[in-house]
């Protein structure tokens, strides 16, 4: 834990007590505030063990003549409408951060070298890549924000470490202090528009990072118009000693300056344009796929500018294990791979799956999202047949009807039979059963985890079948 000795005698409000709110609470009792908690769960704070802080009603209660409300991601700020909680802060004349912007300030002398990384897809995966890689060259890394463990449950970093964040558009949004050495900018599809009032809302979320934040370096994708806007406007405003490297999956990357390109089979490391150096991604499943090359040209090119040499880096790849339910290989019968993409919780997430792969033995379903899976079309030619379950099997076979054949399987031990059983028979160099949904999870499991957890498990099962392997 990080205490928040800075509040040291300070009357703090926390917003909800989810992870990082329980997080926060723990860290600002510990460093001697007094702790307010406002959740609607009834004796959380008890029940949680939270010593030190009071539970009380800060929407309608009594207010205790607050000096700061730290209200969790998960509290709307503005839209679609404020919280109460943070309406009443605002009427009290009380500020409103959270706990990442807490964070910056607790670490501001640590001589801690921060990456902060921040996108719509493959946040994750290159928050554990840049991770990995730094923990491969010997080097101490703590990884935390959206990902693993909230801030304040990490140890105060001593000089010369590197701390890892992932950091969502709802944690950027409301920081107060954003300071890191090294940001990164991944791309910018749609999602959580009702939170930012749309796009450019959210998009504005995203570049505070880079704006309130001025980092040292500036790490951004530019397949998209909003990140080739960003990377102009971060080298127009750069501070001496700054610099802005582009990074790109499917564009041809020139001109001056640093920037990381994916050639089709590694990353490539340009200087004015002229190859210095190559990451070679091939063999790698974890890193499979064209958005897999994003993640890790982004994630090359921080822990490059956090000084990681060429060859340490392109090592450091190959031994990368990849993230669970994120096109995790789960293992292979004969020639058959296995693949856990439970995470893929939307048309958009599944695309990146399809086209991963030549020849497809589909899983998908559950609770469906806007538009079903229409969008996908491009990808129906890879898909040998599909095998659908949960609330959504009606209208994806309606989707799927004379250009996919299909199987209403139902459930999911259903479907991985019936899958298994047809890709032993193909004969492809090497048919892929992939589990990519498209949809929430929540009609048949608790969670996107358990989902691909069953899967893992009914794999296993199999006869024959090798577990793990890429």
């Amino acid at each position: 834990m990080i205490p928040l000795v800075s509040l040291k005698g300070a009357k703090i409000g926390v917003l909800g007590l989810g992870r990082a709110g329980r997080s926060v609470a723990a860290a600002a009792a510990a460093g001697g505030a007094e702790v307010y908690v406002h959740d609607d769960d009834e004796g959380a704070v008890e029940r949680l063990g939270i010593v030190g802080a009071v539970q009380t009603d800060l929407a309608t209660g009594p207010w205790p003549a607050l000096d700061l409300l730290v209200a969790s991601p998960g509290a709307a700020h503005i839209y679609p409408k404020p919280h109460r909680v943070i309406e009443r802060a605002w009427g009290e004349g009380v500020p409103v951060d959270n706990e990442i912007g807490l964070f910056f300030a607790a670490i501001a002398h640590s001589g801690a070298t921060v990456i902060a990384i921040t996108g719509t897809n493959g946040k994750s995966t290159t928050t554990a890549l840049t991770r990995h890689l730094v923990a491969s060259s010997g080097r101490a890394v703590q990884m935390g924000g959206n990902i693993g463990v909230p801030v304040f449950d990490l140890d105060m970093p001593a000089p010369g470490d590197v701390v890892v964040l992932e950091l969502s558009s709802y944690q950027i949004d409301q920081a107060r202090q954003l300071s890191p050495d090294i940001a990164v900018f991944l791309n910018l599809t749609p999602d959580h528009y009702d939170r930012h009032g749309g796009r450019g809302g959210y998009f504005a979320a995203k570049r505070r990072l880079f704006e309130v934040g001025r980092p040292r370096v500036s790490v951004i994708g530019v397949d998209e118009e909003e990140g080739r806007f960003l990377a102009n406007l971060t080298r127009a405003g750069r501070e001496p000693g700054g610099s802005t490297i582009a990074i790109s999956a499917t564009r041809d990357l020139g001109g001056h300056g640093l920037s990381y390109r994916f050639d089709g089979e590694a990353i490539v490391e340009l200087r004015d344009g002229e190859a210095r150096a190559r990451y070679p991604l091939a063999g790698i499943g974890s890193l499979r796929g064209v958005h897999n090359a994003q993640n890790a040209a982004a994630a090359i090119a921080a822990v490059r500018a956090a000084g990681l040499a060429a060859d340490v880096v392109a090592d450091g790849l190959k031994t990368f294990p990849g993230l669970a339910h994120r096109l995790e290989t789960v293992g292979r019968r004969g020639k058959v791979l296995f693949i856990n993409d439970s995470k893929a919780t939307n048309a958009d997430s599944t695309a990146k799956a399809l086209a991963s792969f030549e020849r497809i033995y589909w899983i998908a379903g559950g609770v469906p999202k806007a538009g079903g899976i229409a969008d996908l079309a491009p990808f129906f030619g890879r898909i040998a047949k599909s095998y659908l379950i949960g609330e959504a099997a009606a209208d994806f076979a309606a989707t799927l009807e004379g250009r996919v054949p299909f199987e209403l399987n139902g459930t999911l031990d259903a479907a991985v039979a019936a899958a298994a059983r047809d890709a032993a028979g193909d004969g492809a160099a090497e048919p892929v059963v992939l589990l990519s949904p498209a949809c929430a999870s929540f009609d048949q499991f608790k969670s996107f985890e358990q989902r691909g957890d069953v899967f893992r498990t009914l794999v296993s099962g199999l006869a024959g079948i090798e577990m793990g392997g890429a």
